[in-house]
């Protein structure tokens, strides 16, 4: 059975409303419900809190709206943190470092200010990318990490690898005729890092591989960060192609910087190995062996040096000064001289 109830609305006009008998007039749910309403919502963490809050909504004398406020920001910051720890377990991080970690005092030129521009959203939505370089330890892999790990605070995914992991993987991708499916790995993230470009050996076909995964992701405008320890002109020799090379840098710095790391290495700074060694003398005894007195020895001309360099002749001796005056006399006084002897 319906009812039919008479109400007034702003204007002052009637409305009439119709009320169904079988609507509850309470909703009081059991615990057994509400968890089936939470499940379906995929409200986890409400559904671990809401007993808690209730409690202290009645106690305080919340209203409904604070009530359902609460709920609905903590079930947005836990969302938000178990989507950075997903990420961030998921980027293959060689170990967590933050930007605020960076001691930017060691660095001669390098300022703050300069990685404060790839910590933003126009970091990725740009499209820029980014070459640290430097001699190892001067923290080129600790400022990719905080940049991946900033942007992946930001919303975005990040991927960490090495030249080595990624030109092995996707060789042997090509090998199997499937490049183009492993390739995705490399171009979907959001940022990608290529860590240590240079440092070891890698297969003929290195500048190859590594093209496909530049060109794509500067044909779809998704930034990438290189750390290396060689100079941009012996990519070449690196990847063992120039021509590709320069190809891979073009597309890099497009958009891209280039940015030098100098100071003393992070790793051994406590043992102080960047100080000046001594010169001369001093600097050869540190290793027990003097220096000789001439630091090279002079040598015959066509004299092998493992034969002894002849003494000079001394003229003033009589033997020698026989022959000395049988060189230099004429022929005739030559054979009288040598007939008197």
């Amino acid at each position: 059975m319906k009812k039919e109830t008479v109400t007034q609305n702003r204007r002052g006009t009637s409305m009439t409303t119709k009320q169904d008998d079988n609507t509850p007039k309470s909703l009081e749910l059991s615990e057994g419900q509400l968890e089936v309403h939470f499940r379906r919502l995929n409200l986890a963490h409400t559904r671990r809190i809401y007993k808690e809050v209730a409690v202290r909504a009645e106690r305080e004398s919340w209203s409904y709206r604070d009530f359902l406020a609460l709920l609905l920001a903590e079930e947005v910051a836990r969302r938000k943190q178990t989507r950075l720890q997903r990420c961030t377990r998921s980027a293959h991080f060689p170990f967590f470092k933050t930007i605020d970690e960076f001691d930017f005092t060691l660095q001669s030129t390098l300022r703050e200010s300069v990685i404060g521009s790839y910590l933003g959203l126009d970091f990725v939505t740009e499209g820029r990318s980014l070459i640290l370089h430097g001699k190892i330890g001067r923290g080129k892999t600790h400022l990719a990490v905080a940049i991946g790990y900033r942007a992946i605070q930001n919303g975005f995914e990040t991927l960490f690898t090495t030249a080595a992991e990624l030109i092995e993987d996707l060789s042997n991708a090509s090998k199997r005729g499937n490049l183009q499916e492993s390739l995705a790995t490399y171009t979907h993230p959001h940022v990608l890092v290529i860590d240590e470009v240079g440092y070891l050996t890698y297969g003929p076909d290195a500048a190859n591989v590594l093209f496909h995964v530049v060109n794509d992701r500067h044909l779809r405008k998704r930034p990438m960060i290189f750390t290396t320890n060689k100079p941009l002109n012996e990519w070449g020799k690196v990847l063992h192609d120039e021509d590709m090379a320069a190809a891979i840098l073009d597309r890099v710095l497009e958009r891209g910087r280039f940015i030098h790391l100098d100071g003393p290495s992070g790793r051994t700074r406590h043992l102080n190995l960047e100080e000046v060694l001594p010169g001369g003398r001093d600097r050869a005894r540190i290793s027990g062996i003097d220096l000789p007195e001439f630091p090279e020895p002079t040598k015959a001309d066509n004299i092998p040096l493992h034969q002894p360099v002849p003494k000079p002749v001394d003229w003033a001796s009589p033997k020698n000064s026989l022959i000395f005056c049988s060189i230099t006399m004429s022929p005739s006084l030559r054979s009288s001289t040598h007939a008197s002897y």
